[in-house]
């Protein structure tokens, strides 16, 4: 037993190849991949808005931006100002809109332990106006407490 009197876990129970969680994180892993999914969030679409908005290099931009099209998370749609040459934005899809309770479960955290002052945006249900947070629920709806989750494998079909 360890100090704390919890048995040692010494390896996760599925492996890395497996695991939704890894999965995950070797495509949003990284810091511009969130922050790009960020501005798409809050509507930004277009390359030269996304990069003077994160002030991100070029390449940087532009490889997150391919990858996160050819993975289904964005749509990459044309657009074409007075007297301009075609040019695309970038627009969520459904799969990348499904990322919003991941994102917002992040900002709150962000929000709760990394800030010392009240937080500049909040999440609110658009016809009550009441505040929402991220929060785990069974299928019934009942609200579960952190504290009160466990992960439990699957069996497998043999």
């Amino acid at each position: 037993m360890s100090n704390s009197g919890e048995p040692r876990i010494t390896s996760a129970p599925i492996a890395l190849d497996d695991c939704g969680m890894a999965r995950a994180s070797d495509l949003l892993g990284d810091r511009w991949t969130l922050l790009i999914l960020r501005e798409a969030f809050y509507g930004v679409s277009r390359f030269e808005d996304l990069r003077a908005d994160l002030d991100a290099p070029r390449a940087a931009l532009s490889g997150r931006l391919d990858l996160l099209v050819e993975e289904g998370v964005l749509e990459k749609r044309p657009y074409q100002e007075e007297k301009s040459r075609v040019r695309h934005e970038y627009r969520l899809s459904e799969k990348g809109r499904e990322l919003a309770l991941v994102l917002i479960a992040l900002m709150q955290w962000g929000d709760k332990h990394l800030r010392d002052d009240r937080p500049p945006l909040d999440i609110v249900d658009a016809k009550t106006r009441e505040k929402l947070t991220v929060t785990l629920a069974t299928a019934k709806g009942r609200v579960v407490r952190l504290q009160d989750v466990a992960p439990v494998l699957r069996k497998r079909n043999s």
